[in-house]
């Protein structure tokens, strides 16, 4: 029981790790996860790697191949376009049914995670902005806070997932940006809609935030490729 308690402990730890590193970006969209280079990085064993991998298999964010073995999903602007053109669908949705089911403590869940975004977005350097883990976190969690009070596990759920494979775009949005971009007053205007319950209001601000990041990737894409010419 120990010896399996300690490897089911291992592997979260490798998935989480590993799970980081695809999202931020360390290993690039389309480079191959080699279990032994995996090793020699991170000090795991095969068992919890290969364990790891499977589950980001399962989220989307690494392809697995019989004869290729392991490699992180590619990037594209199509893929990306279905990833907004879901998050639309799904996130728009669980807003307003959050926010027609949400409680005191709801409200100042959301209040909490939004001050915990703030804090970190105040010491970030003037100029462009390069997103790190704890930014990163904490935008997740803001974010999830506002449709926390939807009834729906699943739509939560496949919410979540969505906004975590959105995560390695904003990461390469943000690698190839020339300007600052900071967004705490665009969520602090979000989060007045939501706690005031407009939700008409709150939803054309999400759609219009979530768009956006389709339109800072797509410009970082343009770039990419104007260097690469």
């Amino acid at each position: 029981m120990q010896n399996s308690a300690a490897t089911s402990t291992l592997s979260e730890q490798a998935f989480q790790v590993l799970r980081g590193d695809v999202l931020s970006g360390r290993h690039a969209p389309e480079s191959k996860l080699k279990v032994d280079a995996l090793q020699q990085m991170y000090g795991f064993s095969s068992s919890p790697l290969r364990e790891a991998l499977n589950r980001l298999v399962q989220e989307g964010l690494v392809k697995a191949d019989e004869r290729r073995g392991f490699r992180v999903t590619p990037i594209s602007p199509s893929d990306l376009a279905d990833i907004t053109r879901m998050r639309l669908m799904l996130d728009i949705p669980a807003l307003t049914e959050s926010i027609q089911a949400g409680d005191d403590a709801w409200e100042a869940q959301i209040v909490a995670t939004f001050h915990r975004l703030e804090k970190i977005e105040s010491r970030l350097p003037q100029g462009p902005v390069v997103l790190d883990a704890e930014w990163s976190q904490r935008h997740r969690d803001f974010h999830m806070a506002m449709i926390a009070a939807c009834p729906s596990d699943r739509q939560l759920s496949w919410s979540m997932s969505l906004f975590d494979q959105a995560e390695r775009y904003r990461h390469f949005a943000a690698r190839h940006r020339t300007v600052s971009k900071k967004k705490d007053e665009e969520h602090r205007t979000l989060m007045k809609a939501v706690l005031r319950r407009d939700s008409e209001t709150a939803a054309v601000m999400l759609s219009e935030h979530i768009r956006s990041t389709q339109t800072n990737v797509m410009a970082a894409f343009a770039l990419q490729q104007k260097q690469g010419a």
